[in-house]
């Protein structure tokens, strides 16, 4: 388990809206190489790790996507927040803002929804690893 200190890591403080910027960072959200597909790879090849060293570095590594996840999540968040119904249609925003209006929600940058097919988690330690270096490679 866990412990959860109520606060980001490192603090995003953005005062201006900028949607266009946030339909391409949500990518890092939700996106095939984003921090939800990071975090949920890391979590769950740790179980099949024979090595418990390296297990707890996955472990360690699953968790950190985590935190990297909450301050994308408040990245896009404020760059999205109290849009005016002009600013959303002349941003482009309004497709994504029709299904979640300003709520956040994980996909890739073209709008295709977060889906666990992203990432993969085989149980060989160097298809795994492979895996993992290749998704980091890309962020």
């Amino acid at each position: 388990m866990w412990n959860y200190e109520k606060r980001l890591q490192y603090p995003v403080k953005i005062t201006q809206t900028n949607p266009q910027i946030a339909q391409v960072i949500i990518s890092q959200y939700g996106g095939p190489d984003g921090e939800l597909a990071a975090s949920m790879r890391y979590l769950a090849q740790r179980y099949t790790m024979p090595y418990n060293t390296v297990a707890g570095v996955l472990t360690d590594i699953g968790t950190e996507e985590l935190a990297h996840f909450e301050m994308i999540c408040a990245i896009v968040y404020q760059l999205t927040r109290n849009l005016t119904p002009e600013e959303i249609k002349e941003s482009g925003f309004d497709k994504y803002y029709v299904d979640h209006t300003l709520a956040l929600w994980p996909q890739a940058a073209g709008g295709i929804p977060f889906n666990a097919c992203e990432f993969q988690s085989k149980g060989d330690v160097i298809t795994d690893l492979t895996e993992d270096m290749a998704a980091d490679a890309t962020c």
